[in-house]
């Protein structure tokens, strides 16, 4: 019987870089369709923003210098020579001393003016006659030209997803079409003679398959496409011919269960197979997760996976997820939720260990609690808000330790 000889989570990633260069193509798309998608250019910007100096008050453009020692006791007179409209560019000038114009919230100053000081601070004591009680300085309520944004400033590097507020800025910068990387296509396999469709009765010995469809949805929640190809039966040629199939179609396989070392566990025997394909990985010292397979064919990568949902689960949000980053240059930044451990936990040493768990809020103060479970039992994950990585040389968790929370 094959023995696993398991490599760490680090060198299973350096074995996916050393031997994936798969490129993902581009597409172009709107950014009425943009969200979720991840950037494939880092984009410049195109014009300064603002590209006029505007206000970020309701009041009066003025000279600054023409309100300084303004107060409620000795104002400030000014003469009001217009109204700057919404939208539009300011036509008129201060030119002389003691003038100013009205200006709405967003309004482009007219020339001349560098501060405005708030409606809430004047006194309109006739048609053209303004009284001003605060002083105001250079640069009061006043947005400059390109304090935002400079004209060909780096402002959204590739590889970033775009949400709501990048496409915000995107559309600031007049741009409406962007070229972003194409949704990787996953192919989802799940085999086991013991495994039936969700909707069909079981028999003793039968669960119903539930690997395939929490793999569909973290591929959705990766921003992947996902193609399921069915229940296979643990029958060899037709998991290979499924697996090339899939293979043909899509950009990453994932192929659930048949990957520990059972009689009929084909899932390696299978990657060794495929056309010019190569076993890579058999074996991760991980926790749950250890039967992991990841193999190559003809430059696309296959993940053999465990078939128990929680190790399959873990494996996909620290092995799967990285390759998919991988290739459409996505860095992704987890912000863990600090919280107080509840309890004693103690792991074996020499693999690390991504413990489901559960947090509560108490007195302003967060604590976490370890979902206890076997790898197979689906609640152990239902139930947990995320996981704590327990480093592979640490005998467990104190009660009371401080622990980083990573949600699922």
């Amino acid at each position: 019987m094959e023995l696993f000889n398991v490599l760490t989570v680090k060198e299973t990633s350096k074995v996916i870089d050393e031997n994936f260069n798969y490129e993902m193509g581009g597409e172009d798309v709107t950014l009425a369709d943009a969200e979720g998608r991840i950037l494939k250019h880092t984009i410049a910007a195109k014009d300064n923003v603002p590209d006029f100096k505007r206000s970020t008050v309701d009041g009066y453009a003025v000279y600054s210098k023409d309100t300084f020692g303004a107060s409620e006791s000795i104002q400030s007179i000014l003469e009001l020579k217009g109204e700057i409209l919404m939208g539009q560019e300011a036509k008129g000038e201060i030119s002389i001393p003691g003038q100013c114009y009205y200006v709405p919230t967003g309004g482009m100053l007219p020339k001349g003016a560098d501060s405005v000081i708030m409606i809430e601070y004047t006194e309109k004591l006739d048609e053209t006659t303004i009284l001003a009680s605060k002083s105001t300085s250079p640069g009061e309520n006043v947005i400059e030209v390109g304090e935002d944004i400079k004209k060909g400033e780096t402002v959204i590097r590739k590889g970033t997803k775009l949400r709501a507020y990048e496409i915000g800025v995107l559309a600031s910068l007049g741009f409406y079409n962007i070229e972003v990387y194409k949704r990787p296509v996953i192919g989802i396999i799940s085999t086991g003679d013991e495994i039936v469709h969700p909707s069909e009765s079981i028999k003793t010995g039968q669960i119903r398959d539930i690997n395939t469809y929490m793999l569909n949805s973290l591929a959705l929640d990766k921003g992947c496409s996902p193609v399921r190809y069915g229940l296979i039966k643990d029958e060899y040629e037709l998991l290979k011919s499924t697996a090339e199939k899939a293979l043909s179609e899509c950009d990453i396989v994932l192929i659930s269960g048949g990957s520990s070392v059972g009689k009929k566990d084909n899932t390696v025997k299978v990657i060794k197979e495929l056309e010019d394909s190569e076993l890579l990985v058999h074996g991760i010292s991980v926790k749950p997760g250890k039967p992991t397979i990841i193999g190559k064919s003809k430059g696309k990568i296959i993940f053999g996976l465990p078939g128990h949902p929680l190790s399959c689960a873990v494996i996909f949000q620290v092995v799967v997820k990285y390759y998919i980053d991988k290739i459409t240059e996505h860095k992704e930044i987890l912000y863990p939720i600090i919280c107080k451990f509840k309890f004693n936990y103690h792991k074996a040493k020499g693999r690390e260990e991504y413990l489901p768990v559960t947090i509560e809020e108490k007195d302003d103060e967060f604590s976490a609690s370890p979902v206890f479970g076997k790898s197979g039992l689906i609640t152990s994950f239902s139930k947990a808000y995320g996981y704590i990585r327990i480093e592979r040389n640490e005998e467990g968790i104190k009660e009371g330790q401080t622990v980083k929370v990573y949600k699922f």
